[in-house]
């Protein structure tokens, strides 16, 4: 006989730079081995049949993955049923920090901006030790600004893709130094 055909499960679309995607089977035979393809390649080494499911791991490799079994006493073959497919997606794009500096105690504060943004991608302004500084802001096709900032310290933007939810950390840092004001003496005389 040949080996019982089970049902392929899991595959997806995984951010660029993550760990992929698990592929595996909703069961499988003890005694029967299974091997994971992409198109006609081998991944990996063949896996025991356990009497039940079977994950083959991440895999992050795109394209569309099955599953043969292989009876190694009888040398009988079987195709899984169905197949995974893995897509990588694209990260957001990285823009440029701008803004920054040094400004007097009383003062407005210093700008905090990007050079550029994408539509359907929100920018969160970060601020190291602390975390997300005010609300996302959405890109618009061009720069952004985050505003005056009045607390001292580093500040980086995380974007985040508002479709796939993918994120990014945009390239650079901009930090706010506040400096005192001189000290006040009496005028005398």
């Amino acid at each position: 006989a040949l080996p019982t055909v089970y049902f392929v499960v899991g595959g997806g679309s995984y951010c660029a730079g993550g760990t992929g995607v698990h592929i595996g089977i909703n069961n499988s035979q003890v005694g029967v081995s299974y091997q994971l393809m992409l198109g006609l390649a081998t991944v990996g080494s063949p896996v025991a049949g356990t009497g039940t499911s079977l994950n083959f791991g991440p895999q992050t490799a795109a394209g569309s993955y099955t599953v043969v079994a292989t009876n190694p006493t009888t040398g009988c073959i079987s195709t899984m049923s169905g197949s995974a497919s893995v897509s990588i997606t694209a990260l957001p794009a990285a823009f440029a920090m701008t803004g920054g500096g040094n400004y007097c105690v009383g003062g407005t504060g210093v700008v905090i901006g990007l050079a550029g943004s994408a539509t359907g991608v929100t920018y969160q302004l970060m601020l190291a030790g602390t975390g997300a500084v005010g609300s996302p802001v959405a890109g618009t096709g061009s720069a952004i600004s985050f505003g005056l900032q009045t607390t001292a310290g580093t500040y980086t933007v995380e974007a985040t893709n508002t479709t796939t939810g993918c994120t990014n950390t945009m390239t650079g840092s901009a930090i706010v130094t506040i400096s005192t004001l001189p000290t006040a003496y009496t005028v005398t005389g």
